[in-house]
């Protein structure tokens, strides 16, 4: 999951940023509207982590643009303690949810996952591809009930994938969701990722098909698969 953090208070986004790295998210992070804006406009993330008193362009603003141009992307905003109009400002605006400063790092991350749920469609919190169970709150992944032993990005990767399932997932779009700006990330490294997750889920009919100099799909299951498998 790639997640924008628009805060202009360098420790928080600091301590945010690492805390939410060490749950397996892809975070990007800005000082400022204007750049949260551009942001925004140009690239595709999976949550809004925005702070209503950015410098340049306020997150009031940032948000009602977002609106505007009729994005859906789930936004959590963060304000300050006795702010109620900026909190009744927020969500009338679009927001999906708010924290109010300062908050414990448990709980914005349970309210990210909760969030990054609803963006997928909400309902059940566990995604079930044949024998493969994948729960995107606890962030674990299971064939036959036996948890696997994933790499964050490793699970990055099998959220994307169980996402889409039998649609095309291109090489740029892998990077784009899992890879930070300013992180050098080849397609060699994309591949080396792929093999790996294949090597722990590739069992009882699960497949990971390559499209040659396009990208991946994970196949739709079958019951018949697993039994060729077998």
């Amino acid at each position: 999951m790639r997640i924008l953090l628009a805060e202009d208070d360098s420790v928080l986004a600091d301590g945010l940023t690492r805390s939410l790295r060490q749950s397996g998210y892809a975070i990007d992070c800005v000082k400022n509207g204007q750049d949260a804006d551009t942001a925004l406009s140009t690239q595709e993330f999976d949550l809004l982590i925005l702070d209503l008193g950015l410098p340049k362009l306020s997150g009031l603003d940032v948000l009602r643009r977002l609106r505007a141009r009729g994005s859906l992307l789930p936004v959590l905003i963060l304000t300050a303690a006795d702010s109620i109009e900026q909190r009744v400002g927020g969500l009338d605006a679009g927001a999906d949810d708010y924290m109010a400063k300062p908050f414990a790092l448990s709980e914005l991350e349970a309210r990210v996952r909760a969030l990054t749920r609803r963006g997928q469609g909400g309902g059940s919190t566990v995604i079930r591809h044949g024998p493969l169970a994948y729960d995107q709150v606890g962030r674990s992944a299971y064939i036959d009930d036996q948890m696997l032993d994933l790499s964050a990005r490793e699970l990055g990767l099998l959220e994307i994938l169980l996402a889409r399932t039998g649609r095309l997932v291109s090489k740029e779009q892998l990077v784009d969701h899992l890879c930070e700006w300013g992180e050098e990330v080849s397609n060699n490294a994309i591949e080396v990722y792929v093999h790996r997750l294949r090597k722990k889920i590739e069992t009882g009919g699960i497949r990971i098909a390559t499209v040659r100099g396009l990208g991946y799909c994970l196949e739709r299951y079958s019951d018949g698969a697993r039994k060729t498998a077998q």
